[in-house]
């Protein structure tokens, strides 16, 4: 049951959590009907605290909250279940993933099919296949949620043609690229193949090419979104690469 200001057994996803004081934790939460928002655990960080070790990432959880303003107090935590741990590779992908909500999405703005998306993405990254279709899936669902659809009609003027070459400007479209060496010398959104495009606007990954091509189109178009500010993520994914 739901009112102004208060809400019941709400499915959600911890996104971030810190410590708050003494014995409270700040967290940053994914929910399916409120979206994001930002509630206090007041004493989840005492040993005998009911909500202890409940509020963990990457795990399905029933959450009830009250109050009014930018950070809500949280009244209930129970633990859903059914979502295996991440682990490894898996469990990074995760991380990149809540960073991503966090950065890009406005709070308490309700996205129930992004909702969706993510507990698919999780439960993908828990299988241990291969990480990069999950990543490049969700990447997708996140940008059109957030009104920035990638458009395989091109730039109004020409349809995609899967053997020519194109440029994806974040504000214009796919754009025709006549010289790719030249152009891609230029600017700093990457050329990719027709092909690639239309795959992705199919949810098809299963080319090479077009998995590599759709990384580094999507990582250009995360970052124009995100003012080329770096994600913590990533550069801890490469580190551990480096090891």
């Amino acid at each position: 049951m739901n009112d102004r200001n208060r809400t019941m057994a709400e499915t959600a996803y911890v996104l971030h959590a810190q410590p708050y004081k003494e014995t409270s934790l700040l967290i940053e939460v994914f929910a399916q009907d409120a979206g994001r928002i930002a509630m206090v655990a007041r004493g989840a960080r005492r040993p005998r605290s009911a909500m202890r070790g409940v509020l963990l990432a990457f795990h399905p959880l029933s959450l009830g909250w009250f109050g009014k303003g930018e950070v809500r107090t949280l009244a209930s935590a129970e633990w859903l279940g059914g979502q295996p741990f991440l682990q490894g590779e898996a469990l990074l992908c995760g991380y990149y993933l809540n960073e991503l909500l966090i950065r890009l999405l406005p709070r308490e703005d309700p996205h129930e099919r992004l909702f969706a998306h993510y507990q698919g993405a999780l439960a993908s990254l828990a299988q241990k296949g291969s990480v990069s279709p999950v990543l490049r899936a969700f990447e997708k669902a996140l940008l059109t949620e957030l009104g920035y659809a990638l458009a395989v009609e091109g730039d109004g003027r020409v349809n995609i043609d899967s053997r020519a070459l194109y440029r994806y400007d974040p504000e214009r479209g796919a754009v025709a690229v006549e010289d790719a060496d030249e152009f891609e010398a230029a600017t700093r959104f990457p050329v990719i193949h027709g092909s690639t495009l239309l795959d992705i606007g199919n949810d098809d990954f299963a080319d090479p090419q077009t998995l590599n091509e759709a990384k580094s189109l999507m990582r250009s178009l995360i970052n124009y979104r995100l003012d080329n500010e770096p994600l913590r993520s990533r550069r801890v994914y490469r580190e551990l690469l480096d090891l």
